[in-house]
């Protein structure tokens, strides 16, 4: 399936994806990447409100001149697992990045009714056309790592931990071996 969704992602929307479908995002995404996820799971107040927000773990690059920002490509979101169970339970419903997470994560997707999305690496500088906006909201001294908010539109990802236990790398993986 492929389901075009507006941001923040409701309850409601993350219950019907399910892993190897297509989305394309429109509204606001936070990045936040290492660094910025061990500093807000540390405040009681964040610099947006986690409920139903998307983050994108990705450090954009500065723009070049005449664009909105430079390459927002994904980054290894495996990194981040240590800190997604916190993020989730404050109300996160979504997050972008690459690679395979862990099976807590993967349980505290379920528990939280969230989805995880892989957006396409080595593809920042198309990604980045999907920008239209973009302002660093916390954390400047982090540089790229900084959490920025970032309106997109049409931002296409892929399903690939969806919150009924649904995993598109084990499921191909597993049909590969047939």
């Amino acid at each position: 399936m492929e389901y075009k969704l507006t941001l923040p992602l409701s309850e409601e929307d993350a219950l019907r994806l399910r892993s190897g479908d297509r989305v394309l995002l429109t509204g606001i995404v936070y990045t936040a990447r290492d660094e910025a996820h061990e500093r807000l799971c540390a405040m009681e107040d964040w610099p947006f409100a986690p409920r139903d927000a998307a983050i994108y773990y990705t450090g954009p690059c500065p723009a070049p001149p005449e664009r909105v920002i430079g390459p927002v490509g994904p980054t290894t979101s495996a990194r981040m697992d240590a800190y997604t169970p916190t993020v989730l339970k404050r109300g996160v419903r979504c997050l972008i990045g690459k690679g395979q997470r862990s099976e807590s994560v993967k349980a505290a997707l379920r528990e939280h009714k969230a989805v995880y999305l892989a957006a396409t690496g080595g593809a920042g500088a198309l990604l980045s056309l999907c920008v239209k906006s973009a302002r660093v909201l916390a954390f400047p001294e982090l540089g790229a790592e900084a959490v920025h908010e970032l309106y997109v539109e049409q931002l296409p990802c892929t399903v690939i931990n969806d919150c009924c236990g649904g995993d598109l790398y084990a499921e191909g993986q597993a049909a590969y071996r047939k």
